[in-house]
């Protein structure tokens, strides 16, 4: 919420003070380097023509000064230290006038050589930046204008800062880089956000010090805080620039400066830049003498002199070297605001950042008027579907972005854009914001992989893309979140896509659906919510295959006398009339045909409820059999009854190809925390005799297919796994050697050589054939060894190297807990994140962990 109201706050800031903050920057940059542009523009005037050195006493300039003016009194003086500068005089102003007259009047003749060519030209600017040049001067409307855009300019740099802020925050390229590749809106966003981070920090300074001259309430604030006074205090004016100095009394003869200047001469040792003199009424008062260092930065960094005229005495000497922060700060305040107070490195800087003030002003109207355009466009869509019309056959303004690791994801987000009347579809990896522009309306279907983390393919977009929120202030979307409640981050990918989203200004359409599974209750609401965005509402249920019935051909236990759980090698045959394909890579779904007997037995016990009972009810104990057995006891059979649940599918990577004739699987007995095993595992290796029915459903894994071919042939493999893992890699190794390919490297892990040496005449016979030309072992329980596979990868990681530069693919199949996080580790150690990041995207580095 706070950040969508600070971008309303926002952008509704920059339509209306835009505006005025361009001219004030555009002028701003004009001034910033004034007196060296007319300093160029005048030779004769600022800078004196060559000639003789010898200066007049500036008694004698100015009283030829006054004599060239009857009637007007010198009020101030500057005199240069450099021998071909001009002195300037300024005259006292006279009754309506703002500033008496300033003149340039050169030293050696007292002859006074009038304004610098520009100078008119640059008041109006001046004028212009302080106050729009409007009526009233510094008393109108158009100073209240100007000190309410510097306010504004405030809340800009910091709601601009927090609004782009990274989610790494240390990430110097999400700050500092910007990819000029871009085009139309999405241009003008990165132009808006990345130049603007660049400079925020400058328009602050330059924001704060304005108002400065726009409130008086804001500079004795300032004052107070850094000097512990107000100007009121000191029964001054708080030195804002512009204001008049007391005037001299005309109707007197100029003080003399006879006896005050050797004085002040004295106190600098002669070493000055200049020295500008403000001369009191008459003699009785003191004159003050601001001199600029020879080596200043800047023109506040003056000795400030009071001397008395009739004795030459000085009187006080306030010293820039002796000044404390606070009043070094408050009497350089028009050097911090046009940057000198950092020297001429700041004032370039104040200069090129005031100069890209516009570009904010246009960049945020072109993405205002987008906006619009886009608002326009929804409503139109909006009309359509409140009047139930269909969907189009071309819905170009939607986007079906997907994030699959085994094909789901993928198969829901084709089923979405069908129902749309064909939307755009695209994996998220292919997602940026350029394609965010081009759509009103995402919607992103992504899954869960492993403990919380994104599909394989999307790695580089969550770690990348991810990093900053997107640009979709314009944009509309939902979530349809894949996850599996087993794990403790259920759907924590989905979240995140969803918070990225939000971040960016995105409104949700409806609230992101999480489906656990195949929860065919969450997809027929994903389904409901499509037809109020006008998919047809009469669509079917988006119903997953239907099972197949199979025959349980054969189960071999492949390690006896294993410190493991018991492994076998299962063979179902399909019954008459299947036709069955598939590739390798590919997923079996198991139905269970019934609980363990124990198990059930086990849970009657826990309910105290009578077994004889149970078996005289038909139906609860034909339930009982073929249910998921709640987590909680019931009170009675009735309650029972009611808790019973169909049995859920399990699912086993398929360890043969469809031409060897059967469905081979590779199967771990389970051994639940009662004794009882579990309910896959239990009835395809237990509990399910030979001959039996077995329901089979075949699923597409995108995630675990093999690799693409190269130019120069098919992709050598380098297959890497541990125990019942080794069923995904069988099927790719029995599809390889069918294809006449070999070449390929298998590194793989289990317990013991003697016990748990799975399908050792198979890896041989590879070995034999040429299908393997290496293979690396691991057996973690011998003494001889005790390494795991992930030890493997690390002592190979100059070859696998080679083989990755040489184009081989890399396939990784086995138990999620250990090896799969504990073998990507090492493959980043040996090929680098981002090579890794690279294949995944890429389709060269692919998973089927579980």
């Amino acid at each position: 919420m706070t950040r969508q109201v600070l971008f309303q706050v926002h952008w509704f800031l920059g339509i209306t003070a835009g505006f005025v903050l361009a001219v004030m920057g555009v002028s701003g940059a004009m001034l910033s380097f004034e007196h060296e542009i007319m300093r160029a523009l005048s030779p004769g005037i600022v800078t004196l023509a060559p000639g003789t050195t010898i200066s007049l006493s500036p008694d004698e300039v100015i009283a030829r000064a006054s004599a060239q003016r009857p009637g007007r009194a010198v009020e101030r003086l500057t005199v240069e230290s450099d021998p071909h500068a001009a002195w300037t005089v300024q005259f006292a102003a006279r009754d309506g006038e703002r500033r008496g007259e300033r003149s340039y009047i050169d030293p050696r003749s007292g002859m006074l050589l009038g304004q610098a060519t520009g100078t008119g030209f640059f008041r109006t600017v001046e004028d212009l930046h302080r106050w729009l040049a409007l009526p009233g001067g510094p008393n109108g409307i158009g100073r209240q204008i100007t000190a309410f855009s510097a306010i504004a300019l405030v809340f800009f740099a910091i709601s601009g800062l927090y609004l782009r802020w990274p989610r790494r925050t240390f990430d110097w390229r999400a700050w500092l880089v910007l990819d000029l590749r871009m085009s139309g809106r999405n241009l003008y966003r990165a132009l808006h956000a990345v130049i603007g981070g660049w400079v925020a920090l400058v328009y602050l300074l330059s924001a704060l010090t304005g108002l400065w001259w726009s409130y008086d309430w804001y500079r004795q604030g300032v004052l107070y805080t850094l000097t512990g006074k107000t100007s009121r205090e000191e029964g001054g004016h708080g030195g804002a620039k512009g204001e008049k100095a007391e005037i001299a009394d005309t109707s007197s003869d100029a003080p003399s400066l006879s006896r005050a200047w050797p004085t002040v001469m004295t106190a600098m040792d002669g070493r000055y830049s200049s020295v500008a003199i403000t001369l009191p009424k008459d003699s009785a008062e003191p004159a003050t003498f601001r001199v600029l260092l020879a080596d200043a930065r800047h023109d506040r960094m003056t000795d400030d002199l009071k001397v008395d005229l009739t004795s030459g005495k000085l009187l006080k000497a306030d010293r820039y070297a002796d000044r404390k922060m606070g009043k070094v700060i408050t009497t350089s305040m028009y050097e911090l605001h046009r940057g000198a107070f950092f020297g001429i490195g700041g004032r370039i800087l104040l200069l090129l950042t005031s100069l890209t003030m516009p570009l904010f002003t246009i960049t945020g109207l072109l993405l205002y008027f987008a906006r619009r355009k886009r608002k326009r466009a929804l409503a139109e869509v909006a009309s359509v579907h409140s009047d139930h019309a269909p969907a189009s056959s071309g819905n170009e303004d939607m986007l079906v972005a997907f994030a699959s690791q085994t094909g789901g994801a993928e198969r829901l987000a084709r089923q979405t854009a069908s129902a749309l009347g064909g939307a755009r579809v695209l994996p998220l990896s292919a997602v940026d914001e350029a394609v965010l522009s081009e759509v009103d309306r995402a919607l992103f279907v992504v899954s869960t992989y492993g403990e919380g983390e994104p599909p394989d393919p999307a790695r580089r977009f969550a770690r990348q893309v991810m990093a900053t929120p997107p640009g979709a202030g314009h944009l509309e979307y939902a979530v349809l979140a894949l996850g599996d409640r087993e794990y403790p981050q259920f759907c924590a990918f989905g979240h995140s896509v969803d918070r990225w989203l939000h971040a960016g200004g995105g409104r949700r359409l409806f609230d992101m659906i999480e489906v656990d599974g195949e929860d065919a209750d969450a997809q027929r609401q994903w389904q409901q919510q499509l037809a109020a965005l006008g998919a047809e509402p009469d669509l079917p249920d988006w119903e997953p295959a239907a099972y197949t019935s199979w025959r349980l051909a054969y189960r071999r236990l492949l390690n006896p006398g294993s410190a493991g759980g018991p492994a076998f090698l299962v063979g179902l045959e399909a019954s008459e009339g299947v036709v069955a394909e598939w590739r390798a890579g590919d997923i079996a779904e198991i139905l269970p045909g019934t609980n363990d007997p124990a198990r059930v037995a086990a849970y009657l016990a826990d309910c105290g409820l009578d077994g004889g009972e149970i078996a005289n009810s038909r139906p609860l104990a034909e339930h009982l059999a073929t249910a998921l057995i709640p987590d909680h006891p019931v009170a009675d059979a009735e309650e029972l009854l009611a808790a019973l649940r169909p049995l859920p599918h399990r699912e086993y990577s398929i360890a043969s190809i469809p031409s060897d004739g059967r469905l081979d699987l590779l199967i771990r007995q389970v051994d639940r925390s009662d004794g009882t095993l579990g309910l896959g595992s239990g009835w395809l290796t237990s509990f399910a005799p030979v001959g039996a029915e077995i329901a089979v459903r075949l699923r597409s894994n995108e995630g675990f297919h093999a690799s693409p071919a190269s130019g120069a042939g098919p992709r050598r493999m380098i297959l890497i796994g541990n125990g019942t893992g080794l069923a995904g890699l069988r099927g790719h190794l029995r599809a390889a050697e069918a294809e006449g390919q070999g070449g390929h490297w298998l590194l793989f892990g289990e317990r013991s050589r003697d016990h748990d040496a799975l399908l050792p005449d198979e890896i041989e016979g590879w070995l034999a054939r040429g299908t393997l030309t290496r293979l690396d072992r691991a057996w973690s329980r011998d003494a001889d060894c005790g390494r795991y596979v992930q030890h493997l990868c690390a002592e190979a990681e100059a070859d696998l190297r080679e083989w990755v530069e040489n184009g081989a693919a890399i396939l990784v199949c086995g138990s999620l807990q250990g090896m799969a996080p504990a073998v990507d580790s090492a493959l980043r150690t040996a090929l680098g994140d981002e090579r890794l990041e690279a294949m995944a995207e890429a389709g060269l580095y692919r998973r089927d962990i579980y």
